[in-house]
């Protein structure tokens, strides 16, 4: 693999992985509620895990090929992250942080694994994730190399992977050791995290439906 390349991969995936989205506030919610936040990033890890498996096998490319099959997809994300930004509103009007990580142990394990799919579903529903590998990833790849293309674009997508893990992890840190003690802080971050969840999920809907409307008024 070209190390010029690596680097300038390097650069640009911390560069996005540090932007704040729906990840960040994903991250941030889940230092902020959960016992442990391990399975919330674990979670938005395994969803990009996903899509480097779909570039390798050359299936990230197909669907991104086919318009329909990309716009149910990003409708599903889009009801997906409503859905999110609903649940975090609600645990945001009764939450009481600081205290919220005692219970039985079988209901603490169901919603780790809970976190843990949600996390996945947020970062693998989501459309963009797909294009980002598909659009970004290749420009990245020599054909030159010694490796196989398959095998650069895998190693630069679980590169990709191993960068979010570390940033979002440290997200949720420093969301749990700023705000933990500040339940005011803490409860507006969350009415944050859920409101970007909200906002995201509508644009991602309007980008498919606004379409359509047109369509039809067009038509009619």
């Amino acid at each position: 693999m070209n190390p010029q390349l690596f680097f300038a991969f390097l650069v640009v995936a911390v560069a996005l992985a540090c932007t704040p989205g729906v990840d960040w506030a994903y991250s941030i919610a889940a230092g902020l509620r959960q016992r442990s936040f391990a399975p919330a990033v674990a979670g938005l890890c395994g969803g990009y895990a996903l899509h480097t498996v779909l570039l390798v096998l050359g299936l990230a490319a197909l669907l991104a090929g086919m318009p329909g099959v990309l716009g149910w997809l990003t409708a599903a994300g889009a009801l997906y992250l409503l859905w999110l930004g609903f649940s975090t509103l609600r645990s945001w009007r009764g939450a009481s942080f600081g205290s919220g990580t005692d219970g039985p142990p079988a209901a603490a394990s169901a919603s780790q694994f809970r976190v843990f799919f949600q996390g996945v579903g947020i970062s693998g529903i989501n459309p963009k994730g797909l294009l980002f590998f598909v659009a970004l990833v290749p420009q990245f790849v020599s054909p030159d190399a010694a490796l196989p293309v398959p095998v650069q674009s895998g190693l630069l997508g679980l590169t990709f992977v191993l960068l979010v893990a570390v940033i979002y992890s440290c997200v949720a840190l420093l969301a749990r050791k700023l705000l933990h003690a500040r339940p005011g802080a803490a409860r507006h971050v969350t009415l944050t995290s859920g409101i970007i969840m909200l906002i995201l999920g509508a644009a991602l809907l309007a980008e498919q439906i606004m379409p359509a409307l047109g369509a039809a008024v067009a038509g009619s």
